[in-house]
């Protein structure tokens, strides 16, 4: 059965979804339900049994919340030799974002720690930074521009360094967490996601591909481990439900 768009949870309305379900956890030998299309407590304490047990497709343990996601979902419903769907057609400007992105994975500040370097300080500069200032922000705003500056375009980003000040004061269509979390169809390559960490302090990045309720990002200002003050632009791997904030939606 596909995923339906949305997570599932005790008290769920639709009776074939949760039979599905019921008839899944049994075959895998985490219940003896009666298949009834009841959600209810002991469905739930299936559920989280064959959380605690099992990993994700990426071998990280799934969350134990008694809730079908995409990422449980796609765990308990797997089935060998699936073929990822095609991906999505962009628009010209998110297409040249994201050649423009992949091409600068590897920079590196110069010294290491220092939020500087001839590369870094160009993306400090194109958003109104200064040299030695948090860059993540400044790095998705200078791909936009360059971008936006070879399809003779306007740029339609904020002129900002500040993640939560570009969600805040942004006119592209935001994504809230929530509905990306549960509708992981909403995403396409060339989003930006944005990261509130709280105190005013956040992350920011680009999608380069979404896939069971996981995004591939190309990043600045971060490391192989995800910080929001590392040391370099690099592809990362996070959960959906990881981006505290929501995405972004630039496309024309």
């Amino acid at each position: 059965m596909d995923y339906p768009g949305r997570s599932i949870k005790k008290g769920e309305k639709n009776q074939e979804i949760v039979r599905a379900i019921q008839t899944k956890l049994n075959d895998r030998g985490f219940g003896i339900l009666e298949v009834d299309g009841d959600f209810g407590q002991s469905t739930e304490r299936a559920v989280r049994l064959f959380q605690s047990q099992t990993r994700d497709i990426q071998g990280i343990p799934l969350l134990v919340d008694g809730k079908l996601g995409p990422i449980s979902w796609a765990a308990l419903f797997v089935k060998s030799g699936i073929v990822p769907p095609p991906e999505p057609q962009l628009d010209a400007l998110l297409s040249k974002v994201l050649e423009i992105a992949a091409s600068q994975v590897g920079v590196l500040e110069d010294p290491p720690g220092s939020n500087r370097g001839d590369q870094v300080e160009k993306y400090l500069a194109s958003a109104g930074c200064s040299p030695g200032d948090p860059w993540c922000a400044s790095f998705v705003y200078w791909c936009f521009n360059e971008a936006s500056k070879s399809l003779n375009l306007g740029n339609p980003l904020i002129k900002t360094g500040g993640c939560l000040d570009h969600w805040t004061r942004t006119k592209g269509k935001k994504i809230s967490r929530i509905n990306a979390t549960n509708h992981p169809s909403l995403i396409q390559p060339g989003f930006i996601f944005i990261m509130d960490h709280g105190g005013g302090k956040g992350h920011t990045g680009i999608v380069k591909s979404v896939m069971d309720g996981y995004i591939q990002t190309i990043e600045g200002n971060t490391n192989i481990e995800g910080s929001r003050e590392g040391l370099g632009v690099a592809e990362l791997k996070r959960k959906i439900n990881t981006i505290s904030a929501g995405f972004i939606d630039y496309s024309s």
